[in-house]
């Protein structure tokens, strides 16, 4: 009888603990089948990256079973300062704003605010009767347009599948188009509007033809729009209150607080004879990399905001856990089930041949060959040289990040991947 009751009570424990979603935790390479020795050759690579004066700092995180095994920061947060890099650093986590952004609209979407074939213009008009470029004259940037067969789908900007560029990062055609009507790329410090922008963005061609081809854009501001206009919220305002707050995310922002400012790891890019100094608004098209710092107004959705390495870990394990995460339920499994599952057919996104879900990368058994990670793992990163991937398969939530850009000696990124890989004991 005392035999059945501790087995119940395991039970009990069990599920409960499955209901609350594992919390990222302190653990021990042994205890989640981790070789300490092998994971110390992830910090022989790091450091030699560092030495080669290839990058300045990073700081790297892996959690298997929401126990974190590796939890390091190397070198320098800003190398003229002296200032050592910090595993509480915080970082312009960029793109990787869109995965958190996707939650947010999933969230509404469970709320049935919309359904994610609905055209987007039923919510935001300026993106009714799209037009796609036909011609395009680089003297003087004039063009013309055909119809598009469609309206463009929330599940289409989700799939970045719409048609919608880039501006700056994307084709010539495209960032000319976008440069003469002013649409930001999503790193903003002048007092501006999310809701501004996208209503310009709206008129503007596409492309090409929604659906017909996956084109890396700005689908995921033209989201975060969506969020304000359905929610009545900003974007910041509801990213705190949904996901940030419930998370205990407390180091992730659009514009950092300035009691937090002296945190931000800062930019470098390599000059002309391959040494490193600090990123300036010469770098990059007049970007400054200070918008982080400014009270700004403008909530980029695909973008905008900065976080810790150990916050995003939290974001990703709440999608590892089917959604849940320390007894808060963002979203239900079969959410994160769908966000997580090709959405693209027979597209892909890369020469990898990795397909891509509702905002997020996805590993196919063709791009599970190059590094080892599992087929089905979803990931991005972010344009300051950010990274993360989630393995379901093998439980784990895997990140690096730095702050540089461009990175022309980027190996030490495929290193890490697989190096995680090879420390496994079982």
């Amino acid at each position: 009888m005392k035999k059945n009751v501790t087995l119940l009570l395991f039970v009990a424990l069990a599920a409960n603990a499955f209901a609350q979603g594992n919390t990222l935790q302190a653990g021990t390479p042994a205890g989640e089948k981790f070789s300490a020795e092998r994971l110390q050759r992830i910090d022989n690579v790091i450091e030699q990256t560092i030495d080669s004066g290839y990058i300045n700092g990073a700081v790297g995180l892996i959690a298997r079973n929401g126990k974190m095994v590796y939890y390091k920061s190397f070198g320098m947060a800003d190398v003229e300062q002296k200032k050592l890099m910090n595993n509480d650093a915080i970082f312009r986590i960029a793109s990787q704003t869109k995965a958190i952004t996707s939650v947010a609209v999933m969230m509404l979407f469970e709320e049935g605010k919309f359904l994610l074939d609905d055209p987007i213009s039923k919510y935001l008009p300026a993106f009714a009767h799209p037009k796609v470029v036909d011609t395009f004259n680089p003297k003087d940037t004039t063009y013309t347009t055909v119809p598009a067969k469609r309206e463009i789908t929330i599940r289409d900007l989700l799939t970045h599948t719409s048609g919608i560029a880039y501006a700056q990062i994307g084709s010539p055609t495209m960032n000319a188009i976008y440069a003469k009507a002013h649409i930001p790329a999503g790193f903003v410090s002048d007092k501006i509007l999310l809701a501004d922008a996208m209503k310009k963005l709206g008129p503007l061609p596409l492309e090409h033809q929604p659906g017909e081809r996956w084109t890396y854009g700005l689908n995921v501001d033209v989201l975060g729009y969506l969020v304000e206009k359905i929610s009545g919220k900003s974007l910041d305002q509801f990213m705190k209150e949904r996901i940030f707050d419930p998370l205990g995310m407390k180091d992730t922002y659009f514009y950092i607080p300035a009691a937090k400012q002296n945190r931000l790891v800062t930019v470098y890019t390599p000059d002309k004879k391959d040494h490193l100094i600090k990123w300036n608004a010469s770098t990059f098209e007049g970007l400054s990399a200070d918008y982080p710092t400014v009270n700004g107004t403008y909530y980029a959705g695909g973008a905008g905001l900065s976080s810790t390495i150990k916050d995003y870990a939290t974001f990703l394990q709440m999608m590892l856990n089917g959604g849940v995460y320390n007894g808060q339920r963002l979203l239900s499994r079969h959410t994160v089930e769908l966000m997580t599952t090709n959405q693209i057919g027979d597209l892909y996104i890369n020469p990898n041949k990795e397909k891509f879900g509702l905002g997020f990368g996805l590993t196919t058994d063709i791009s599970s060959k190059k590094l080892g990670i599992s087929e089905g793992s979803f990931a991005w990163g972010g344009f300051f040289g950010t990274l993360y991937w989630v393995d379901p398969k093998e439980h784990l939530v895997c990140l690096l990040f730095v702050q540089n850009w461009p990175l022309p000696h980027n190996a030490f990124q495929d290193k890490f991947r697989a190096m995680v890989y090879q420390a496994l004991t079982d």
